[in-house]
């Protein structure tokens, strides 16, 4: 399959050009959210609307986790150090986690105030204001998430969809405030914190999709299938190379981690097998810049059990799926 007919993720941009993407995108949210939260904070003030509150909350969340991916994004593309030896990739999976602790807090308390409202409606002012301002939410919210979604499938990061996560969500979220506030104006008042409840109910689904994903990259998941079927194609594409098996791969922010055992000519010499190995590491990296590969050479038909087989590493010599478990 060609490199270019997968879909973007983590490892094909060099480091300092996915920073300069995520970092640009980073900004702008910290920017938008910073914008809603004022405006929405006039707004609820003036029209006292349980689901404007929810507005808010969920704006004022999201202004937190923005401002955490703007740092992390760039933590994360910094070079690996004395102490941390594979980079610090991880800080946009920990980012998108806090996001979505943070997100799952504001529901349970808008769940509070959504109801509080409806045992005691209350009728909204300054309407004409209020939906003003959604106006404004939902436009800069619109182009937010589409400059999110260009830096996604140029970058893959982690950090960055799980922000673009939080504002696909406030699209709905808003448009749903803006039903309750009509809906208000005209007489219904128990729509405005009924509005509110399903406000709640698309921030909790938000927190769970952002914190699953956020957790399988720290659990070291595997690449998809399409990614580790490249991966072998490059890293065997040489007639010197009789097998590769036991890759392993991970992901970490805009870094990804790749190790295989190959299998060559046993009677090569040392300095034969070196080359063989680094010039597939070459081809691996042209295809993944942002790659650290670590090749293991096996001789074909000559390779005792070694490495630690809790690890899947059994030292079987032919690749297929009982010595590649992943």
């Amino acid at each position: 399959m060609p490199h270019d007919a997968l879909e973007a993720g983590p490892g094909k941009l060099a480091p300092a050009e996915a920073r300069k993407i995520t970092g640009h995108v980073t900004r702008l949210s910290v920017m938008v959210a910073a914008t809603l939260v004022i405006a929405k904070l006039i707004a609820w003030i003036l029209s006292g609307s349980i689901a404007m509150l929810a507005s808010l909350a969920d704006s004022s969340l999201d202004l937190v986790a923005s401002l955490t991916t703007f740092f992390a994004v760039r933590y994360a593309a910094t070079p690996a150090d004395a102490e941390h030896r594979y980079g610090h990739g991880k800080a946009e999976a920990l980012a998108s986690l806090l996001q979505a602790l943070l997100v799952a807090l504001s529901a349970g308390y808008l769940i509070h105030e959504s109801w509080n409202r409806f045992v005691d409606p209350q009728p909204l002012d300054a309407g004409a204001i209020a939906l003003s301002v959604m106006g404004l939410s939902i436009a800069l919210t619109l182009g937010l998430v589409w400059a999110q979604t260009r830096a996604v499938k140029q970058t893959g990061s982690l950090a960055v969809t799980g922000d673009r996560a939080h504002y696909f969500a406030d699209l709905s979220s808003n448009m749903v405030v803006v039903v309750g506030l009509v809906l208000a104006l005209v007489g219904i008042e128990r729509a405005d914190p009924i509005m509110g409840f399903i406000v709640v109910l698309w921030l909790f689904w938000t927190a769970f999709t952002v914190g699953r994903e956020a957790i399988s990259a720290l659990m070291d998941r595997e690449l998809p299938d399409e990614e580790r079927e490249q991966i072998k194609a490059l890293a065997a594409d040489d007639p010197r190379v009789l097998g590769v098996h036991q890759l392993r791969t991970r992901a970490s922010g805009p870094f990804i981690h790749i190790q295989m055992h190959m299998e060559l000519e046993p009677e090569l010499t040392l300095t034969q097998a070196h080359a063989i190995l680094v010039a597939a590491e070459a081809r691996v990296m042209a295809a993944y810049p942002a790659a650290d590969v670590l090749i293991h050479p096996d001789p074909k038909g000559r390779a005792a059990p070694h490495g630690n087989a809790y690890f899947g590493r059994d030292g079987a010599s032919s690749a297929g799926p009982a010595d590649d478990p992943a």
